[in-house]
């Protein structure tokens, strides 16, 4: 392919807007894997565009995935109707600069990720273009072959959806950094009180096994009965599981290895100093993408 007019080939600017692109695909699919596969198919339609005739590559790029990952978006419904017991986003070990910026943090959490799961594919599209990237009402009309008018009602609606959803209280790395230490202090010592007085009257628990590997059968709900589950559960764990504080979807996270194996994600969201959240991620097949970290951009 022939290099564009600022002297720029394709793979140079392909690379150059790779992250950004795996951050829109993986905000609309909640998988890493399928985040890939959308990348993919979007470089293959890249290598094919005549450059000259690209105005704005970042737009036409975002373009390509957004429409990528809309089709499979609309395949994972159909997989996640047969999916066994409460499902979870997958999970990701993401930098730290990912989690100092606090909109993009906020969008790639677990607690985010789940509120955006209620959205049809088209509301999810326009709310992350909107929303998270702030892109203009006739960029994402192109994206997802929509009139303007048509999306500025979709925007409308996704947000007040998200809005009536998502975590209302504030949280602070100081807050989530308690949370995962009281985590820890209760796996490591039996020591469960310092979690318990942690736990929101309406927390919810939620763990994803995909029918793998024992996990709830179905989320959990109130301190009462999570605090009698985690009593139970962590009083269970074999004793060669290895803890470890990482950043994963922008948060602090415990990692639970069985050697070099990662075998357990502890993810928590904190409101006002008090967990409202608490996602494991079990399922072997979701737990891959935390062997390195992924890189992400808006």
């Amino acid at each position: 392919m022939s290099e564009t007019t600022t002297g720029q080939s394709a793979t140079e600017i392909f690379v150059a807007h790779r992250n950004l692109l795996f951050t829109v695909a993986y905000e609309m699919l909640a998988s890493a894997a399928d985040a890939e596969d959308v990348l993919q198919e979007t470089w293959l339609r890249w290598t094919t565009v005549d450059l000259e005739t690209v105005r704005d590559p970042r737009a036409y790029l975002v373009r390509i995935t957004t429409r990528q990952a809309l089709t499979q978006l609309r395949k994972l419904g159909r997989r996640k109707e047969s999916y066994v017991g409460p499902w979870l986003p997958e999970p990701l070990l993401t930098t730290r600069d990912v989690a100092e910026d606090v909109e993009l943090a906020d969008s790639v959490s677990m607690a985010m990720l789940l509120v955006m799961e209620t959205l049809t594919p088209a509301e999810r599209a326009v709310f992350v273009l909107r929303e998270v990237f702030s892109l203009e009402y006739d960029e994402i009309a192109e994206a997802v072959d929509k009139t303007p008018a048509a999306v500025r009602q979709i925007a409308h609606r996704a947000r007040n959806h998200v809005a009536a959803r998502r975590p209302r209280g504030s949280t602070s790395q100081a807050e989530a950094r308690g949370a995962t230490e009281a985590f820890q202090k209760a796996v490591t010592t039996g020591d469960l009180q310092g979690l318990f007085d942690l736990l929101a009257p309406d927390v919810v628990f939620i763990g994803d096994g995909g029918g793998v590997v024992q996990a709830t059968a179905q989320p959990l709900y109130g301190a009462d009965v999570v605090s009698r589950f985690l009593a139970d559960s962590l009083s269970h764990l074999p004793g060669f599981v290895a803890m470890e504080t990482a950043y994963v979807n922008g948060g602090l996270a415990v990692i639970m290895r069985d050697g070099d194996t990662v075998d357990t994600i502890v993810t928590m969201q904190t409101e006002n100093g008090l967990i409202t959240g608490i996602y494991v991620i079990r399922n072997p097949e979701k737990l891959s993408w935390v062997q390195e970290e992924i890189a992400m951009a808006r």
